[in-house]
């Protein structure tokens, strides 16, 4: 997201530990994540999906505007990462509008009505995110970012969403159960001639992954590769000391995939091979009863009793939970043997 200002002549350009603390698990998807159930809640959407629960899609050129929602009074901090990890904190910022501090069930937009800048989408091309952190007390973030003299935004002093996290996740770690809590918002930028190929982004919430298309090694996770030809690709993440991802995607031309990959288990050699079982018995927890539980674009029943138990075939499988009320969660897993995965869908 790049940052076109036109200034008035009044502005100078320029993971769960101990009872007390709440271990943040970061996430290929989400970024950073409080597993905590916390009252504190924060929503975070660009002006093309309003709702935040879609990829709403830009072409280089465009303009956009961000919004932040908070239930209760909160101290809200703004992340945009384009496709090549490249950050951009959005808020706070020294302009008129750039105060963090947001009102209970109070919408701000950036850039507001009246400010003397615009966000416009100037590439690469690819899936871009917007981090919103909201916390009861204000976070320091002097290893994150900086303001350099007159500037009007700071400047990153990480670079990636992996790099991000981690610096988040030692600011917040030491804060009481239920102060914070975070949001993600996609967003797709595509070029605004070329609308032949497709892109496809490929997250790990591990470093050091590495990511195979089609047998052939293009680079690591976490990075958007564009200009792929229309059809199906095999997908291979290997991280080491972890089991590696297989899986197909489809891609389709003008369009952006996303797959985030949790790279579960350490890899173990056994002394005789064996053949591991086709299939894998999976507890699906979720505190949303009643919810549709969709697996690879079938649905496969609801939550009730606070589960539903899933007999899978190994590889990968998409998991979406639909409820009226709460944003759609989509989300792909790699199942490899049996366990529980816990989804809590926010409103």
């Amino acid at each position: 997201m790049k940052k076109i200002l036109t200034i008035s002549a009044a502005v100078t350009a320029a993971l769960i530990s101990g009872s007390t603390l709440a271990a943040p698990k970061i996430s290929a998807q989400s970024i950073i994540v409080n597993p905590v159930q916390s009252d504190l809640a924060v929503q975070v959407s660009v002006d093309r999906d309003n709702s935040g629960s879609q990829i709403a899609n830009y072409q280089i050129g465009d303009s956009v505007r961000v919004s932040a929602t908070v239930n209760q009074d909160a101290y809200v901090y703004l992340f945009d990462i384009d496709a090549a990890g490249k950050i951009t904190q959005i808020l706070p910022n020294r302009f008129q509008s750039g105060a963090n501090f947001l009102k209970a069930n109070t919408t701000k937009v950036f850039p507001a009505a009246g400010d003397s800048y615009t966000f416009t989408i100037d590439g690469p091309v690819g899936l871009n995110k917007v981090l919103a952190v909201a916390s009861k007390t204000e976070l320091n973030l002097s290893n994150i970012s900086q303001f350099q003299n007159n500037d009007s935004f700071a400047t990153g002093k990480v670079e990636g969403q992996q790099q991000l996290a981690q610096a988040l996740s030692i600011v917040v770690n030491p804060l009481p159960q239920n102060t914070w809590v975070s949001d993600t918002a996609l967003y797709s930028v595509s070029g605004s001639q070329n609308t032949s190929t497709g892109s496809l982004f490929v997250g790990s919430s591990v470093p050091g992954s590495i990511v195979f298309l089609n047998g052939r090694q293009v680079g690591g996770a976490n990075v958007t590769y564009t200009g792929l030809q229309p059809g199906s690709y095999n997908v291979r993440v290997a991280t080491p000391g972890y089991n590696e991802f297989n899986g197909t995607v489809s891609i389709r031309a003008g369009a952006v995939v996303n797959l985030n990959v949790d790279p579960v288990g350490t890899v173990v050699t056994p002394v005789q091979p064996v053949r591991p079982p086709s299939t894998a018995n999976i507890q699906l927890r979720s505190s949303v009863a009643g919810a549709l539980v969709f697996v690879d674009g079938r649905q496969v029943g609801s939550i009730q009793n606070g589960g539903l138990n899933l007999n899978l075939s190994r590889g990968s499988h998409e998991i979406v939970l639909i409820a009226p009320g709460y944003r759609t969660f989509v989300n792909v897993y790699n199942v490899n043997q049996g366990g529980t995965i816990t989804i809590n869908p926010t409103r």
